[in-house]
């Protein structure tokens, strides 16, 4: 399990999410990636779509790279089970890196729980889910929360429940538009956040570029979440507001250079300045 308050850098997490299409191979590409380019997680979505997907979405038609199916046939056909997840979790040892999930309902947490994994993820959408957040808490696994399209008061209540329930837990701001518009983005909110909560503060960035997310760190934020995917031409819902392997590595190399431009606040003259001093100054 890992411990939130205690990162000794950013804790950078590869939302893989649904963008493996259900193709066990992109998964497995995706995974490689976040190893390859030092990322610390890969993660995915778990749910049961019967009981995730709303009423009237299920009956929708979509256009598919399978066909046209309805939105829940889509949903059940792109979702990972017990095979793929046991596959995951192997090949995620063998490397290693951490590997964990969102979950959208009971039946996924009940899912999970079955393995070790480091933490669980809360997806914006269930944030007012009362009953999963205390579940979840009673599994004493470290809970990692989104923000995104909630009031204060809604996530003012989540909170609420974390405190009175679970062992260990972090929030991460976001903006859930897929992309997000950079005016949306609201990074001043990471240390209202970390003022307001006291506990440890993420990103989960869904914007094009990097930029937004590197500033984010700068304003402490100390665990990142990005979508990932081989291809930002992909086909898929999150494919245009992920970043392509590239990205990433670049990304990992911004973040490690935050720390060291940021210092640590003391005021001195630099070994560098000394002899320009001398010069200057006599």
């Amino acid at each position: 399990m890992i411990d939130f308050k205690n990162l000794e850098k950013p804790y950078l997490i590869a939302e893989i999410g649904i963008n493996h299409n259900g193709d066990m191979d992109i998964a497995k590409k995706l995974i490689d990636a976040t190893y390859s380019t030092s990322w610390d997680c890969a993660k995915f979505q778990k749910r049961n779509p019967d009981v995730a997907v709303p009423e009237k979405q299920k009956s929708v038609i979509r256009q598919t790279p399978w066909g046209e199916m309805t939105y829940i046939d889509y949903k059940h056909r792109i979702e990972f089970e017990k095979p793929e997840y046991d596959y995951i979790d192997k090949y995620c040892r063998e490397k290693p890196i951490d590997w964990t999930v969102s979950v959208w309902d009971m039946d996924s947490l009940k899912f999970i729980s079955d393995y070790d994994i480091p933490f669980i993820k809360i997806p914006s959408a269930m944030l007012t889910h009362d009953e999963l957040l205390k579940e979840i808490s009673k599994t004493k696994i470290p809970l990692l929360v989104s923000t995104g399209m909630s009031t204060l008061e809604e996530v003012d209540k989540a909170v609420n429940i974390m405190e009175n329930h679970c062992s260990s837990y972090a929030l991460m701001h976001t903006n859930s538009a897929y992309p997000s518009n950079p005016e949306d983005l609201n990074l001043s909110l990471i240390p209202f956040y970390k003022e307001r909560y006291n506990c440890p503060i993420g990103y989960s960035g869904h914007e094009f570029g990097l930029t937004p997310t590197v500033i984010a760190v700068a304003l402490g934020a100390t665990i990142v979440e990005r979508h990932v995917t081989l291809d930002r031409e992909m086909w898929g819902t999150d494919q245009k507001s992920s970043v392509e392997i590239m990205g990433m590595d670049m990304l990992k190399k911004r973040i490690d250079e935050v720390a060291v431009v940021k210092g640590n606040g003391v005021k001195v003259v630099t070994e560098s300045e000394i002899p320009i001093r001398e010069k200057l100054r006599g």
